[in-house]
């Protein structure tokens, strides 16, 4: 508890909690009694006074009156000790009304008492519920952690064990003979179409430890992996580093066609860069991963179900891409069509054209040949006015002997 005066933080066991409450519980309630007497007292003396006042009047009236209304005397004091009597009586009337304020003041301040004592037992409770629960969240964390660093060391324990029980010769072909038995164990169940063999290729100079390749229900390979395992022995002098391993990993990764490369190592084993999970070593060397034995499975998981997803959405690409060539076909089909029907239609069009200069030339042909037949014509209706114009007398107009023998021929008939 804190002290609101000096502001200093002490403790209180529960007797002590229940002084306190009882002390400010009485010193409350003593006040509260005091309150009360005190406005009770007050309105008390107000009423005599108010009494005294009334009956100061009444008796200046009685003797002004004294004289006047001898006879009424009696009657009047008989009045007087009536209202004496009223005013006692009101007097007795607010005593009762004081002791029933006080009784009622008594009951609500043990009500409101009562209720600041359930709420604090209640807020007691949630504070020990929630040391409770803060209490069981900081010992489940604390199992749960030593049980991370017993299982981690369980797994140190058994590659330390794992390697001083091999020979050096040994020691690569174990952890090679390790992550085939882990991948064999769950191969129909979680990787029933994969591929997963030793590297045996070595007519390139080089061959990895494993190939990983899996293809889809349509034979369309969508992931591969180049494996490379690399133990020692802790007592071997001369240490290899992981990155002594890369180029060489690399370079059979593409010879074999590989998309990934994966270095599965025990080497280094104090380095907390490559303790730490699975390591990206893709700024070297491109899509390369260094990898503990214990991430074996859940990397070639990781990389299939990302190279699943990229298959999903290559096909959907593919299937955009196919409609994108359906409509280039459809538009070049359309373009073609275009083209030759231009093509056509101009030479269509050229040979109308020719057809028409034809038929023009024929048509001034024909007029000309109508021109020369009328003209002929003309010539011959010419002609024969000619033929029936012509007489002797006109073929003789110009020759007198000939005329004369035709004279002569005609006088003889």
């Amino acid at each position: 508890m804190k002290c609101p005066n000096c502001g200093e933080v002490f403790q209180v066991d529960e007797s002590g909690y229940a002084q306190i409450v009882k002390q400010v519980r009485d010193k409350e309630f003593l006040m509260e009694i005091e309150r009360r007497e005190k406005e009770l007292e007050e309105r008390r003396e107000d009423e005599l006074k108010l009494a005294r006042m009334e009956q100061d009047k009444l008796h200046g009236e009685a003797l002004a009156n004294k004289d006047r209304a001898l006879a009424g005397k009696d009657r009047e004091l008989a009045d007087k000790d009536k209202e004496i009597e009223l005013l006692k009586a009101k007097i007795e009337g607010s005593e009762v009304q004081k002791k029933l304020a006080i009784a009622k003041a008594l009951e609500e301040k043990n009500e409101e008492l009562a209720k600041k004592s359930t709420e604090i037992t209640r807020l007691k409770g949630q504070l020990d519920n929630k040391e409770t629960e803060n209490e069981l969240k900081e010992k489940s964390l604390k199992e749960k952690y030593e049980e991370q660093l017993k299982s981690k060391d369980e797994q140190i324990e058994y590659y330390k064990d794992f390697k001083t029980r091999q020979s050096t010769k040994m020691v690569g072909e174990s952890l090679e003979l390790h992550c085939l038995n882990q991948f064999n164990s769950i191969r129909m169940t979680a990787f029933p179409r994969a591929y997963f063999e030793k590297d045996n290729d070595a007519k390139t100079g080089s061959k990895g430890d494993f190939i990983y390749r899996e293809s889809d229900e349509d034979g369309t390979e969508f992931i591969s992996i180049m494996f490379e395992m690399k133990n020692e022995m802790d007592t071997t002098a001369t240490k290899h580093k992981n990155e002594d391993f890369f180029k060489e990993l690399d370079k059979d990764r593409r010879e074999k066609g590989c998309e990934y490369a994966i270095l599965v190592s025990l080497l280094e084993a104090d380095n907390e860069f490559y303790n730490n999970g699975i390591v990206d070593v893709s700024y070297r060397y491109d899509k390369m991963y260094v990898i503990r034995p214990q991430f074996f499975i859940p990397m070639i998981t990781l990389l299939r179900n990302a190279a699943l997803n990229s298959l999903k959405y290559q096909r959907e690409l593919q299937v955009v891409k196919n409609q994108q060539i359906d409509i280039l076909h459809f538009e070049e089909n359309m373009n073609s069509f275009k083209e030759g029907f231009a093509r056509n239609y101009k030479l269509a069009s050229d040979k109308f054209r020719q057809a028409i200069d034809e038929i023009d030339k024929t048509i001034d042909h024909l007029n000309k040949t109508k021109a020369a037949l009328l003209s002929s014509e003309n010539n011959l209706r010419l002609a024969n006015n000619k033929a029936e114009e012509l007489s002797i007398k006109r073929l003789t107009k110009n020759a007198p002997t000939v005329r004369d023998m035709f004279e002569e021929i005609n006088k003889e008939e």
